[in-house]
């Protein structure tokens, strides 16, 4: 009997997680940033608007950015993903906490929602914020919303240029016909080519080596 009731227990917990992020198959993406939905679960939005339709964001940043540019739609329903269950829940009615030492998600100062009180306490208590309600959340998105542009923008572009050396550097150290005048990189091709001349001049000794073996041999 208590295995039975393990395993029925078991598929309602899988049912009920299929059945809490399903909105992250149908919406995978982020609209605005292309953020995996999915891996930001916890806090997440999908507003369905009265015509119909549906945006599902990473985040409260994106959601805004959404909701400023959808002026002629008015808003049906939006959720947001339980930090701590990630279903989906009212973000209206949902308990908030802005700030603590978790990083936010597309904003310096996070934002997370709570569908019960006392888990949005302990959250606080664990790792500081202040509780508050979704009209003070987003006003402090728009308030925000310059600073967490700026800051989302220098960080794309730290990592391109980050990828972009990276792949300069696969190509300098691997296409011998790549023209380089990286400064960071003069050092590592002259050790790359010095090195790949010993291998040459190793190979040669040993070639000139087993030509003489091979003569002694014959005779």
């Amino acid at each position: 009997m208590r295995k039975i009731f393990v395993f029925i227990t078991a598929v309602f917990l899988l049912i009920f997680a299929a059945t809490a992020m399903a909105d992250t198959k149908d919406f995978k993406n982020c609209k605005y940033c292309g953020m995996d939905r999915e891996k930001y679960a916890h806090s997440r939005l999908l507003i369905e608007y009265d015509d119909g339709t549906f945006v599902g964001t990473c985040s409260v940043h994106c959601a805004a950015v959404d909701l400023a540019m959808s002026m002629d739609k008015t808003p049906k329903s939006i959720k947001v993903g339980d930090y701590n269950t990630k279903q989906l829940i009212d973000a209206e009615k949902a308990v908030w906490v802005m700030g603590g030492d978790k990083g936010g998600v597309m904003t310096k100062v996070a934002k997370w929602a709570f569908q019960k009180k006392d888990a949005a306490n302990k959250f606080v208590k664990n790792h500081g914020g202040n509780i508050t309600n979704f009209e003070g959340v987003m006003r402090a998105t728009y308030t925000d919303m310059y600073q967490d542009s700026k800051m989302i923008r220098e960080k794309r572009k730290a990592t391109k240029k980050k990828m972009m050396d990276e792949g300069h550097t696969h190509d300098c150290m691997h296409n011998e016909n790549h023209q380089c005048d990286h400064p960071d990189h003069k050092n590592d091709h002259k050790s790359h080519k010095h090195n790949h001349n010993h291998d040459q001049k190793q190979e040669t000794k040993q070639e000139q080596k087993q030509k003489q073996d091979d003569k002694t041999h014959k005779h």
